[in-house]
């Protein structure tokens, strides 16, 4: 049984690709996350649906704005570890932030962390039935999840800077999913109540780290098969006609992947919601009914407001990925 795009009705609205797993993949993975759900909690998710699809991307824009934004999307393993097992960096924060202190450990992302204390916070939102914090905590915790499930968001060797692949993040993250995604089985069972979630959020950061080199090394060999011609080609960016990797190079280079990047897809969707769901229960089951929205402070106002006019301007705060 397969979810098609079409079936969903969300293809004509997820057109953009961007940075980390593309705005397009990051929606993708947030809306489908919420059809994963369980009675009783479905119900208040599909209400919001197009809050959680739309704010997906939220957590990208503040790296437009708030310099303690861009570590919470990566971490570098490879700074620590050469190949499984991670048996340098702790798992917990403290043992982590006492080997290598806060400021190595924000130099080289913090994404299972993040992950860790937004799930506490979700959980707090939901005991305090507080509408505006579930959906803004449910949207972040889906971009933060999607991240840590990309293999070139625990490399330093990132955007293949350090190998002569400048460009490779996007393309594994952005290009192959556009190409690809009416091919995709979307289909990944109902959301589980997860015993240690913060255990999964790690075998899912293992599981890239393990995937890294594949990553790097298929696209080495591809790219010495073709000729610049054959390789690139003009990609439409909205309004604007960009270079960009051909279609006939994308399926190639998926092909060699093997099925990572579907598999990543939908791994990120599961996920999502298990964490959603098992934040839920965790406080509680409450009753999602009737909950009115929650108004936002002048404060919390303001700071979006200047959290957009920041990303309007382009300039990202800390590294670029692509």
């Amino acid at each position: 049984m397969k979810f098609k795009f079409s079936i969903l009705s969300i293809a004509t609205v997820l057109l953009i690709i961007s940075s980390a797993w593309g705005f397009f993949a990051h929606k993708t993975i947030n809306r489908l996350a919420v059809f994963t759900l369980p009675e009783p909690i479905v119900g208040f998710y599909k209400q919001n649906i197009e809050y959680i699809t739309d704010q997906a991307t939220a957590a990208d824009k503040r790296r437009y704005s708030d310099p303690k934004e861009a570590p919470r999307h990566y971490i570098d393993l490879d700074h620590f570890e050469q190949c499984l097992p991670i048996d340098t960096m702790p798992f917990f924060w403290d043992m982590a932030k006492e080997k290598f202190t806060e400021d190595t450990l924000n130099a080289y992302g913090i994404v299972p962390w993040i992950i860790n204390w937004k799930m506490r916070e979700l959980t707090q939102a939901f005991k305090d039935k507080n509408k505006e914090r579930i959906l803004r905590l449910s949207a972040d915790l889906g971009h933060y999840i999607g991240d840590a499930h990309v293999p070139l968001h625990t490399s330093e060797n990132y955007d293949g800077q350090m190998t002569d692949q400048k460009g490779i993040h996007g393309f594994w993250e952005s290009r192959v999913p556009e190409v690809s995604y009416t091919q995709y089985d979307f289909f990944v069972g109902t959301a589980e109540y997860l015993d240690s979630p913060f255990y999964n959020v790690w075998k899912a950061v293992k599981e890239s780290f393990n995937a890294r080199d594949s990553v790097l090394r298929f696209e080495k060999i591809l790219s010495a098969k073709y000729a610049d011609d054959k390789k690139y080609t003009l990609v439409a960016k909205g309004a604007t006609m960009v270079k960009g990797y051909s279609e006939e190079y994308t399926k190639a280079y998926e092909q060699m992947l093997h099925g990572m990047v579907e598999r990543r897809f939908r791994a990120s969707i599961k996920l999502v919601g298990s964490v959603w769901y098992t934040c839920w229960v965790n406080a509680g089951q409450p009753s999602l009914d009737g909950m009115s929205d929650t108004p936002l402070t002048e404060e919390q106002k303001k700071n979006l407001n200047a959290e957009e006019e920041q990303y309007k301007k382009g300039k990202i705060i800390g590294r670029p990925e692509n």
